[in-house]
């Protein structure tokens, strides 16, 4: 149940949707097998599979978990590509001729559509945290075109959705490299982690090191290059761990011990699904106590406007 991966949005007057409302709205786009001729389908799922007997959302104290299901045919292009040049052959050789850019056009779409239904089908759960007192949207994905994916299948859902990434008006790269170069800089509970990623300002790329003294003589030197850190591995008094990005995404995130010991000796029964409730409100409670103070660590957050969606 825990996020790996953290991508925040600010909500903007978000009407009060009750919770069996809100289970309504996203079963009119719960996850369906794909069909033989789709390449791709995003629909949402139950959080606790069939622990949950079907239930889309777990809400526990204003936090809600929700969960979509993205399904994906994988069908390799070196493969299309393959079978292309084969018939292409097959028509020049039989009919002495070359065959136009048109044709081959046409051929790839048709051999597409032929392979499509055999193709492997890869799933993928993506998990959406929504604390609804803040009004704040954490998802668990890897990038954030994953996370701009959920978040467009959520304004599908509910009709309409405004919301932001959240942003910080000092920038997250500029944040870092001071963080990075200045001990005194650095806020009294923040802790350097051991990896980074320094950018330079021209043509000469990037830097990455892992499992590195961030203060020594090595990094200090290349900051004064006039390289920023584009990536910074910190962690708060113990309790949060994570990789903190230029665009503010939150990677590797580990939870401390403390926490994790917790929800071990939560008394839940030996029942699954309370189990996962009860690392997720833990969970969702650490990221609603402690998002604030990095925001504020950052200067506080950026008031944007949201595009009319």
């Amino acid at each position: 149940m825990w996020f790996k991966h953290l991508h925040l949005y600010r909500l903007h007057d978000a009407p009060e949707l009750p919770s069996d409302a809100l289970e309504s709205a996203l079963q009119e786009h719960v996850a369906k097998p794909l069909g033989n001729a789709d390449a791709r389908r995003l629909g949402w799922t139950a959080p606790a599979g069939r622990l949950g007997n079907g239930q889309l959302v777990h809400e526990i104290q204003a936090h809600r978990l929700l969960s979509a299901l993205r399904q994906e045919r994988l069908l390799p292009a070196s493969v299309v590509k393959e079978e292309v040049d084969e018939q292409v052959a097959d028509i020049e050789a039989s009919e002495g001729r070359k065959v136009t850019r048109k044709e081959k056009t046409a051929l790839k779409e048709q051999i597409t559509e032929e392979l499509l239904p055999r193709a492997f089908v890869r799933s993928q759960k993506i998990d959406l945290w929504w604390d609804t007192r803040s009004q704040l949207i954490g998802i668990n994905a890897s990038s954030r075109t994953r996370a701009e994916d959920i978040l467009d299948l959520l304004r599908e859902t509910l009709g309409s959705l405004k919301v932001t990434p959240l942003s910080s008006q000092t920038l997250p790269i500029r944040a870092m490299t001071t963080w990075l170069g200045d001990a005194a800089s650095r806020p009294a509970d923040l802790q350097l982690g051991d990896q980074v990623e320094l950018k330079a300002k021209g043509d000469d790329g990037v830097l990455r090191a892992r499992q590195v003294d961030l203060d020594s003589d090595e990094i200090q030197q290349l900051l004064e290059s006039g390289r920023q850190a584009s990536k910074l591995a910190i962690s708060l008094e113990g309790r949060l761990s994570f990789v903190l990005h230029d665009d503010l995404a939150l990677k590797a995130l580990r939870f401390g011990d403390a926490l994790i010991e917790e929800a071990d000796h939560a008394d839940d029964g030996d029942d699954a699904l309370a189990r996962l409730e009860t690392d997720f409100i833990l969970m969702a409670q650490a990221l609603s106590a402690d998002i604030p103070r990095l925001i504020e660590w950052l200067g506080g957050e950026t008031q944007r406007e949201p595009a009319a969606q």
